[in-house]
């Protein structure tokens, strides 16, 4: 398999490094923790799991999803943060459990193994089962159990995750009708209801999550992300996690570009790229962010990595971006398209529309 490479921004074997070095930081067991020693979240583990595919560590990321399972608690779900093997936060998280449904389509896509995918779809299943049983009224699906709100940037990972599940659904035979008519209602809510969501605005993630998601695409997807892209974007050095602090993170520019390569906006997605480059280290690992010195956002201590950490999920990030536009300035993997959704199953809100699936209006 050939790991994929952009021209001019990240070699193929830079690539590789970058796969090596969160390789490093993965555990006996199979967990990948956001940094050595770190917690080990379900999404951020299996968004590491589809990079070291990508980046031909194939050994280390079939570990990582054959550990996903062993986790997985009795009614479908997944604890929200596990530290060495030990639960330290048992609240099952709605987008966590199910995010699984993507990285086993993601490693269909590029490995095409259909044994594979037979072994662990039946936990995929039992985790969308359970996260869909938490839709409201209004179409979101609730963060916990326990916690009364629904949240924009998770709720739009869900939309993808229910197409990837409905996808592997169609692979192996086994419809699942109710993820299509949930997805109807929840790709419904994230195109006309976002004011019903939790209030997370500060953050870039609730910016351009629905377009990632693929619940917004289009001219709906362009006009989106130009609502914010002042606030968020930085010239040269990526983009803003938060819209009240001159700190920019390497995680959320290359999700970014990922939206921004889904909707055909292929030229600032490089661009993009290209400029979070400060952020990587020697290693080939990535720091998790720069803050740097804005006359708007006194500070104390700018031009300093912080945290002072190298972190998985912005390497996975990396190599997935890469991915993607190595589709047209290099070269990639068969899952390079996963975030435009081309893989997928139809949009649910075609589907949910052609059945007469009134649950739509119901917001």
């Amino acid at each position: 398999m050939r790991v994929p490479y952009v021209d001019g921004v990240l070699t193929a074997r830079q690539v590789a490094d970058t796969a090596r070095s969160i390789a490093s930081m993965q555990e006996a067991s199979g967990a990948v923790p956001w940094t050595t020693g770190e917690h080990v979240d379900i999404w951020n583990h299996v968004e590491a799991a589809m990079a070291l595919l990508a980046g031909g560590e194939v050994g280390a990321a079939e570990r990582a999803l054959a550990w996903v399972p062993t986790v997985q608690r009795a009614d479908g779900s997944w604890p929200m943060k596990i530290v060495r093997g030990v639960v330290e936060d048992d609240r099952g998280e709605t987008n966590m459990s199910a995010y699984f449904a993507v990285g086993l389509w993601h490693h269909w896509l590029v490995r095409g193994d259909r044994t594979f995918v037979e072994r662990w779809w039946p936990s995929v299943r039992a985790g969308l089962d359970w996260v869909v049983s938490l839709q409201t009224d209004f179409g979101g699906i609730a963060w916990t159990p326990v916690d009364d709100l629904c949240l924009l940037a998770g709720n739009s990972s869900i939309y993808q995750s229910l197409r990837a599940g409905v996808a592997l659904a169609e692979l192996l035979g086994e419809p699942q009708p109710e993820w299509e008519l949930a997805g109807g209602r929840l790709g419904h809510a994230l195109r006309e209801h976002r004011d019903l969501f939790a209030d997370k605005s500060t953050y870039s993630m609730d910016w351009y999550y629905p377009v990632l998601g693929g619940a917004v695409r289009g001219a709906a997807a362009h006009e989106l992300l130009a609502t914010r892209w002042d606030d968020f974007v930085v010239a040269g050095l990526g983009i803003r996690c938060v819209d009240t602090n001159p700190w920019v993170t390497g995680a959320e520019t290359c999700e970014l570009v990922l939206a921004l390569d889904a909707i055909g906006d292929h030229e600032r997605a490089l661009r993009l790229l290209r400029d979070m480059q400060h952020l990587r280290a020697e290693d080939g690992g990535y720091w998790t962010g720069w803050v740097y010195a804005d006359p708007g956002y006194p500070n104390d201590n700018p031009d300093v990595y912080w945290p002072v950490e190298h972190t998985t999920y912005t390497a996975a990030a990396v190599i997935l971006a890469v991915d993607a536009l190595g589709e047209r300035f290099g070269e990639a993997t068969p899952g390079s398209g996963i975030m435009r959704g081309s893989s997928l199953a139809a949009p649910f809100a075609e589907l949910a529309l052609e059945c007469g699936c009134e649950a739509l209006d119901r917001a």
